[in-house]
């Protein structure tokens, strides 16, 4: 396949920090990449370098001739004065011209000029275009197109800038953090849409499912210096271990043999003035060498909580709505300690409303919710994380605690800091420089360091790097305390929580007991027994019936059928109570995940037996429908 971007000798500082050095990149006509790496490593920076936004302070980049590209920047600026059809057709493009043109004449209901135009996009066989354009604003959940830009929201303007790059069909598309303000249904929609797509990609994201899915390479920046590893997120994983062990290996080599030359250098300080130059400055060579880090540093977020007693916080029947829109009804809840609960659901169906009331920010139209004396409720928010950027990063987290104290030890500041990722050199930059993924790891800090024992997460993935998430996740799953998080993470939510709140819309909120894979498991059994329910309802047509011999159940198909009858009855009674039980939250943390095994091993269990009961209905009724 033939070269669509070259990156040659790359080199780029921000301020007296080297980002990377001297690396070197190329991608293939087709090829869909990702770029990894921690945050403040320099991923939007070689972003912005490809995509011609900012030049290298040394080396060159290169993109084919006549390459389209389009580049879908973290926080995309658009003027607030367009609209939201004018900030998508705002190419050169001569078709997308043209359907603006149509769709403006529609909103305006200029009859003259619709029959004009459709005889124009006739011509131009603009009308599969469209169509396509149609699909994309449906998907993305982009339907008043007449509203102003400034009028959105932060996460409604990152899905108009992502629909803007896809209606493009660049030839090369770049994205950072493309998944961030999509609910799941929009991810699965990306996903397919992405894989399917003819264009060479590369994206930055802390979405590993959607990395696994969609990439079919990874870069990561590491030390400065550019890794490429030909497959998806889990061979990345694979072989970026193996790296790092082979690095270990040969820097364990080069300090034993450091220490034979430091020998030397002691021993005879007459012939380093005279003699054996080379071996000098060979000395210093390993020197630097020996001091790469061997390891990755992790983060080590063990901090205590505050006691947590055997009241948490209480919901009885709450309902909340807006403009006429019910978002929860009626929905009651007793959480327990030890609980680790995520919420999903589409953007604006109630989410962000239900963390807001239980923290007191929004009040309930109805219902009451009693709050445990001990608890002490941290809040990571989506918006409005408050950070003053004139203030330096150590002194963000002095201003909380000096020293912060651990299960197994006592901390400073400083060190603390180190734990989460931000180098000495960093410890003294003001706020406003660091990239927005440091950010909200600082912002993350901030509220772990006072403690909590509710801890309430509302999308804490968007913007954070993989390797922080990681150890996050570690964290979380060790937490004491109780656990709310809202994220579209499938990966996170999957390796963190045993429950899910699952809001359907209209106020309706369902309790799963499991996490995500289990719940989407669940759910397309369900889906697949009510096909099978619909297909034993179809009668058979006439001129069929004559063809087929009516067959009876044997004798002991109808002690099956009995036995299975029997044993649907028992399991459903035993899953009702084991979910009256869960929901009571009187269990102890250890008592509500045996409970939620069973409840697993239950549904499963049903819907194996329902598919065998259907398919014995199914043949006593088709024998009905034959004989009349």
């Amino acid at each position: 396949m033939a070269n669509i971007l070259s990156v040659d000798n790359l080199t780029h500082n921000w301020g007296d920090i080297r980002l990377f050095s001297n690396i070197f990149l190329g991608l293939e006509e087709g090829q869909k990449a990702a770029l990894i790496a921690r945050n403040g490593a320099g991923k939007t920076t070689l972003l912005n370098i490809i995509a011609k936004k900012l030049i290298p302070d040394n080396g060159e980049v290169t993109i084919r001739n006549g390459i389209k590209t389009a580049y879908l920047t973290q926080d995309p600026q658009i003027e607030g004065y367009k609209t939201v059809v004018e900030a998508l057709f705002s190419s050169d493009n001569p078709v997308l011209k043209l359907i603006s043109e149509y769709e403006q004449a529609i909103v305006k209901d200029n009859q003259q000029k619709i029959a004009l135009l459709i005889e124009k996009m006739e011509h131009a066989h603009a009308w599969d275009y469209e169509s396509r354009i149609k699909q994309i604003l449906s998907e993305l959940k982009i339907t008043n197109i007449t509203q102003k830009i400034s009028q959105l929201s932060g996460g409604q303007i990152k899905r108009v800038a992502l629909a803007t790059a896809l209606i493009n069909e660049p030839d090369f598309l770049i994205l950072d953090e493309p998944t961030n303000h999509l609910d799941l249904d929009m991810i699965n929609w990306l996903e397919n849409y992405l894989s399917r797509s003819r264009s060479t990609l590369m994206m930055v994201t802390h979405d590993r499912f959607f990395l696994d899915i969609v990439c079919n390479s990874i870069f990561e920046i590491d030390n400065e210096k550019l890794y490429l590893y030909q497959g998806n997120y889990s061979y990345f994983l694979e072989k970026r271990e193996e790296r790092i062990f082979q690095k270990n290996q040969e820097i364990e080599k080069v300090r034993n043999l450091l220490r034979k030359e430091q020998d030397w250098m002691n021993r005879m300080p007459q012939a380093r003035a005279t003699k054996a130059k080379y071996r000098i400055n060979a000395f210093y060579e390993l020197k630097d060498i020996a001091h790469q880090r061997i390891e990755e540093q992790d983060l080590e977020l063990n901090n205590d909580t505050q006691r947590l007693g055997n009241k948490v916080i209480n919901i009885e029947k709450i309902s909340k709505s807006f403009n006429g829109n019910e978002y929860i009804k009626n929905f009651t809840y007793k959480f327990a300690k030890g609980e680790k609960i995520g919420i999903v659901g589409k953007n604006g169906i109630g989410k962000s409303a239900l963390l807001n009331i239980i923290t007191g920010d929004l009040k309930q139209n109805s219902g009451t919710i009693d709050i445990g004396e001990t608890v002490v409720i941290g809040y990571y928010r989506q918006e409005g994380m408050k950070l003053d950027d004139s203030k330096r990063v150590i002194d963000v987290i002095s201003e909380i605690a000096d020293v912060i104290h651990t299960k197994n030890s006592t901390i400073t500041a400083a060190q603390l800091l180190r734990y989460f990722l931000f180098p000495n050199e960093m410890h003294y930059v003001q706020v406003r420089c660091l990239s927005g993924g440091e950010k909200k790891r600082l912002y993350l800090m901030t509220v772990l360091m006072k403690k909590p024992n509710f801890l309430i997460l509302d999308e804490p993935t968007n913007d954070i790097d993989i390797q922080t998430l990681t150890v996050l996740e570690e964290y979380l799953a060790s937490f004491q305390g109780c656990l709310l998080i809202v994220s579209h993470d499938r990966y996170f939510l999957d390796n963190v929580i045993n429950n899910l709140f699952v809001f359907e819309g209209n106020g309706i909120i369902k309790n799963f007991p499991g996490n995500y894979s289990q719940y989407i498991e669940n759910k397309n059994n369900i889906s697949s027994t009510k096909k099978v329910v619909a297909k034993s309802k179809i009668s058979l047509p006439k001129e069929k019936l004559n063809d087929v011999k009516p067959q009876k159940l044997t004798f002991k198909e109808k002690q099956e059928l009995a036995e299975i009858e029997l044993k649907i009855e028992n399991l459903e009674n035993e899953k009702k109570t084991i979910e009256n039980k869960i929901n009571s939250g009187s269990l102890l943390p250890e008592q509500l995940k045996i409970e939620s095994i069973r409840l697993d091993i239950i549904i499963k269990e049903l819907n194996l037996l329902e598919e065998r009961w259907m398919e014995l209905e199914l043949k006593i009724e088709n024998f009905n429908a034959l004989i009349g």
